[in-house]
């Protein structure tokens, strides 16, 4: 096995612009985020809002260059968002993401994606989650699964 070319580590305030970066790209993928998607600029809004209310960010980076994160609420027991740079999908930045919130929240969580979202889906179920249901998106109004974790 090859070692990773990125190591996980805590966010600082230097990497916002990052998150935000990593994120629109992400979610602008087809059948990935929203119907109408955000623009960078009012990610990068969200993302200074959900990190004062709570959020907890990992990163996989090589340096300065962040190639993926999670966004946890662990005292909520959800994951908020898990994004990997496009360019970087398939390389094992996810699931290392995903582990690090298991990890983290070894008693469960929740989190919601784009029901249309089937690489996400299909990601999520051959990591052990479990489809709970299905609803609209309470800001867009477009189908979100939930799905659920359990170490129990």
């Amino acid at each position: 096995m090859t070692t990773p070319v990125y190591r996980l580590r805590p966010s600082v305030v230097a990497d916002y612009e990052a998150i935000a970066d990593v994120w629109h790209s992400s979610a602008s993928l087809p059948d990935v985020g929203p119907p109408i998607m955000p623009t960078l600029r009012e990610l990068r809004e969200r993302v200074d809002v959900a990190f004062a209310a709570s959020w907890e960010v990992t990163l996989a980076a090589r340096e300065r260059d962040v190639r993926g994160f999670v966004a946890i609420k662990p005292r909520e027991a959800v994951l908020d968002q898990l994004f990997v740079r496009p360019r970087f999908l398939g390389h094992g930045i996810g699931r290392a993401l995903l582990d690090h919130a298991m990890t983290t929240m070894p008693a469960g969580f929740t989190l919601f994606t784009a029901s249309s979202n089937t690489r996400a889906r299909t990601f999520y179920e051959k990591a052990g989650l479990v489809f709970l249901s299905e609803a609209a998106h309470p800001r867009t109004g477009h189908p979100v699964s939930c799905y659920g974790w359990s170490s129990l």
